[in-house]
């Protein structure tokens, strides 16, 4: 949308501005924006950093969804935004007129649970903006995920919408089972433009698999602010019978990037041939698949400045774009679908049974049912289409019916001496669990992501994201005491840790003919199922423990009849965590699974606090541990990095 110059707001005007780093809050802020259009509000749906703060008051409302990365730190998509709110010079009525409300998106194992969101607020109401609305906060702990929240709150919202901006008479809002016109179409390139050596032409099935066999492993797609990084290593850490598939990853870019402990590098995942076959099958796509096509606006009378965002960027520059490519490339067709997706597809089908049927999946009156059919059994967008056969999609509309594949991210577990390459490019080596498992319903499932990179043969290129972390670990924590709790592949970032400690005390040394730096034991607590099978990195920690005081706790938890964890041994060595975190003020750095385990080993450690020194005078009581922990975390001693 075009944005007034005036200063009071357009007339029923609605801005959806999202912060996200997985695609989530993107997801959240566009069913937002469908929500707004079909009450009639011109809407604008946009990433924070796309917008100015000055202009919010154009409009009658503005809703943020935002998520919580980090140390309750914005996603990057937000954060010029952000930093332009901080400004000093602002005054306290510079967002006066503005009426907003928020939705979160956090994770409650994270001690700054929806930190990002609740600051956001503070800050806007600080400005003189007016929290018209309560906003709400999804946790990705609930047991009915992110929907478990989202519905019961939007449904609320949209009778706040009308209660508070009412339509006027004889207008109402557009059903749900009237369908929103797509915003962006796919149509076939002119081909009379094109080279007469260069037809589309029907290929054979040789053909087919040996071009896609070539996509999969060398990427072409333009996406922006990437890396082409190339694959030097795959290889398995476990044993071919153990239960987990993991991966020990390499890879190198020539550019010569700089990252530091608790970096990230984001994956862009691709489908597999079968997949995007049985896709164009079950839809009728055959005779337009291998076509070349193009992106188009739906609506050619949009100004430039009034056009929405494409729902994949840069795709003009894609060599030869085919229907095909796209859905390999781009379309995350093996998706949980969410409710949004029963709701676009319900108006593909002319079979009535099918159409009540998914429309039954948007109520939230059958949130349950819901989640029952997708979440619980992990059933794919690709297997809901398979089961409400009568549902054809026009190819013309992919884009906007199909949810886009968006980058996984996988802590980067290099540091030191191992972030180069011999030719001065930068190398990244990542610890990856293969995703594999059966589900309720008996049926295998298997990440999009990590089975994409589980078939990749060294040689193999591929589009990522380098991505700045939240350990944010200064020079004087890294050489100071730490404590670094990483089971499973958890243990990435803190292998980056460790190497980079090593590499500090290497060039101490070498500028101070060998002398000894002052420098912090670290302890590094490991967990894994069995000694022989997954004890990441066992042999590299013995080599490494005569360069930095380094002592490895390992707790397995299927070596014995007892099960022992990584919070166990906190608890069987009090004295020693005791010293290291409150006589020595060391830091305490928690990564790995996001479930039970960082509360586990919070609660360990404030045990330690309370049991662990020697006299009565001490020990702490247990509110005392608790306000001393609290105190770690706010003061950058305590951080944790979990998914």
């Amino acid at each position: 949308m075009s944005e007034d110059q005036g200063s009071g707001p357009r007339k029923r005007s609605a801005l959806i501005l999202y912060g996200s780093e997985t695609g989530n809050a993107q997801e959240v802020a566009e069913e937002l924006g469908s929500l707004a259009e079909r009450l009639h509000f011109m809407t604008q749906v946009s990433e924070m950093n796309h917008v100015k703060p000055e202009k919010l008051s154009s409009y009658t409302i503005v809703v943020f969804a935002i998520s919580t990365t980090g140390q309750g730190d914005l996603p990057a998509n937000a954060r010029t935004f952000w930093r332009s709110l901080l400004l000093k010079r602002l005054p306290a009525t510079f967002l006066e007129g503005v009426s907003f409300t928020s939705f979160g998106l956090g994770d409650s194992s994270y001690p700054k649970f929806n930190w990002a969101a609740r600051k956001l607020c503070k800050r806007l109401v600080q400005l003189g903006a007016n929290e018209t609305y309560l906003s709400g906060e999804a946790d990705q702990q609930h047991p009915e995920g992110l929907e478990g929240t989202f519905i019961p709150w939007i449904t609320d919202f949209r009778k706040h919408l009308l209660d508070t901006y009412p339509l006027p008479e004889g207008q109402h809002p557009i059903p749900d089972d009237v369908q929103l016109p797509p915003k962006w179409v796919l149509q076939l390139q002119d081909q009379t433009s094109k080279s007469n050596t260069d037809p589309a032409v029907p290929r054979t099935e040789n053909q087919s698999t040996e071009d896609s066999k070539s996509r999969l492993e060398h990427d072409l797609r333009p996406i922006p602010d990437t890396l082409t990084a190339t694959l030097i290593q795959n290889k398995r850490v476990t044993p071919a019978k153990h239960w987990q598939d993991v991966r020990h990853v390499s890879l190198t870019v020539p550019d010569s990037v700089t990252y530091v402990p608790g970096d990230m590098i984001s994956i862009m995942p691709k489908n597999f041939t079968e997949d995007v076959q049985a896709l164009i099958q079950m839809m009728g796509w055959e005779e337009q698949a291998d076509q070349l096509v193009s992106l188009v606006p739906a609506n050619s009378q949009h100004s430039a400045e009034d056009l929405p965002l494409p729902p994949i960027p840069n795709l003009e520059s894609y060599p030869k774009l085919t229907l095909r490519a796209i859905i390999m490339d781009y379309l995350d067709i093996r998706a949980i679908p969410r409710r949004r997706f029963f709701s676009e597809i319900s108006h593909y089908t002319n079979d009535e049974m099918q159409k009540e049927r998914l429309l039954e999946f948007t109520n939230p009156e059958f949130l349950d049912e819901l989640w029952d059919y997708t979440s619980r059994p992990r059933r794919s967008i690709l297997e809901v289409l398979h089961e409400f056969d009568t549902v054809k999609i026009p190819w013309q509309h992919a884009t906007s019916v199909f949810p886009v594949l968006r980058g996984r991210q996988f802590s980067i577990a290099s540091g030191g001496e191992l972030k180069r390459t011999p030719e001065g490019g930068a190398k990244f080596e990542l610890l990856i669990a293969i995703v594999k498992y059966k589900t309720i319903i008996k049926r295998i499932r298997e990440g999009v992501c990590t089975k994409y990179i589980s078939a990749l043969q060294p040689g193999s290129t591929l589009k990522v994201h380098l991505q700045r972390g939240g350990l944010n670990s200064s020079l004087g924590q890294l050489s100071g005491p730490t404590v670094l709790v990483g089971p499973g592949t958890g243990v990435a970032p803190l292998r980056s840790m460790i190497w980079e400690k090593a590499a500090f005390v290497k060039a101490y040394k070498e500028e101070n003919g060998g002398a000894e730096p002052t420098i912090g034991p670290t302890i590094l607590l490991f967990g894994g199922r069995n000694r022989n099978a997954d004890f990441f990195f066992d042999e590299e920690w013995q080599q490494l423990s005569k360069l930095v005081k380094l002592e490895v706790f390992a707790a397995f938890s299927r070596d014995q009849k007892q099960k022992v964890y990584v919070q166990d041994v906190i608890r069987d060595n009090f004295g020693l965590f005791f010293r290291l975190l409150h006589e020595m003020g060391g830091s305490v750095y928690v990564c790995g699974s996001s479930g039970r385990m960082p509360q586990a080993v919070r609660e360990a450690l404030i045990e330690a606090f309370q049991n662990g020194g020697e006299t009565d005078a001490e020990r702490f009581s247990r509110e005392e541990a608790e306000e001393y922990l609290l105190g770690m975390e706010k003061s950058g001693r305590y951080k944790q990095e979990t998914w």
